[in-house]
């Protein structure tokens, strides 16, 4: 029987874990903005944590190719997937890492929409409408704070990614990938994504690497070997073992360890505005994720 446990001490712990690494990514990819195109940057981030991927299931064994009626929604999921990515490495050059980390995970609130109408059985309670607007009013206050350093370029293309975010979200639950492997649908989404971003560089006349210095290898070594690959392994596992209610309530801590990263890695100074805003939109996220008390 596969039933899901509440979590305990270490599973907790392994949530901080990776929503600090996952706050921390927006940081990776400014750095090695510097050298490194955004769309190719993203080309690459999502191939080689493909090939990762790919051979970590081999290894294990996972099926990968069998007949599952996957391949439609799949490749969906990967351009959708794709999408968000590409409005992330591009709108972080517009904008701050704690404008885009606070604009990106306002994706809880816009799921919890998607899933309340296209999936049976999802319907939202008073508490989850009210944590979809108080966030949706934090992300109004947040996108006509100026003073923080944000363009309405960068800000809109990071609502345009957490709107691509809850539609592959959604997608996932409500069509067959819901019935096959967490890492067959994380491949599906790299591997497409990667496919994407390569000609799409190459067609908009992208310079491509200016030069690989050592602090971009190492924001390229960070995206692909521990967010894309080790991260999100590591959090479809939690998926598989704990109450997922239980682990999606921690993701409040994502845009606060992404604020935080900003103003001590990158010089961000978040206006008093913006932190007001921050705070509505992690209090949505909190809302709208709360285990429901039987």
């Amino acid at each position: 029987m596969n039933s899901r446990i509440p979590p305990g001490p270490a599973a907790f712990g392994l949530m901080v874990l990776l929503c600090a690494c996952w706050g921390l990514q927006q940081v990776a990819i400014k750095i090695a903005g510097a050298e490194i195109s955004p769309i190719l940057q993203a080309g690459l981030r999502s191939g080689g944590a493909a090939l990762l991927v790919f051979v970590w299931a081999r290894w294990r064994g996972i099926p990968l190719f069998g007949d599952d009626q996957s391949l439609r929604p799949g490749l969906l999921a990967g351009l959708l997937f794709g999408l968000e990515f590409l409005f992330i490495f591009v709108g972080v050059d517009h904008t701050t890492v704690s404008r885009m980390v606070v604009f990106l995970y306002t994706a809880p609130c816009f799921t919890v929409l998607g899933l309340h109408f296209f999936v049976p059985g999802e319907r939202m309670g008073l508490r989850q409408w009210a944590g979809v607007l108080l966030a949706f009013a934090g992300l109004v206050l947040a996108f006509v704070d100026k003073a923080a350093g944000g363009s309405f370029l960068g800000d809109a293309f990071g609502v345009l990614a957490a709107l691509f975010w809850a539609a592959t979200t959604v997608l996932i639950r409500a069509t067959r990938l819901a019935q096959v492997t967490a890492t067959k649908v994380l491949l599906y989404q790299l591997m497409i994504s990667a496919v994407m971003m390569f000609p799409l560089s190459w067609l908009v006349g992208e310079k491509g690497i200016a030069v690989l210095s050592a602090p971009t290898f190492w924001a390229m070594a960070y995206q692909i070997v521990i967010v894309a690959f080790i991260s999100y392994l590591a959090w479809f596992w939690l998926l598989t073992r704990y109450l997922a209610g239980r682990l999606l309530v921690f993701s409040f801590l994502t845009p606060l360890f992404g604020v935080a990263f900003g103003m001590l890695l990158m010089g961000d100074q978040p206006s008093l505005h913006f932190v007001v805003a921050a705070a509505m939109v992690v209090g949505g996220i909190v809302l709208v994720n709360m285990p429901v008390r039987k």
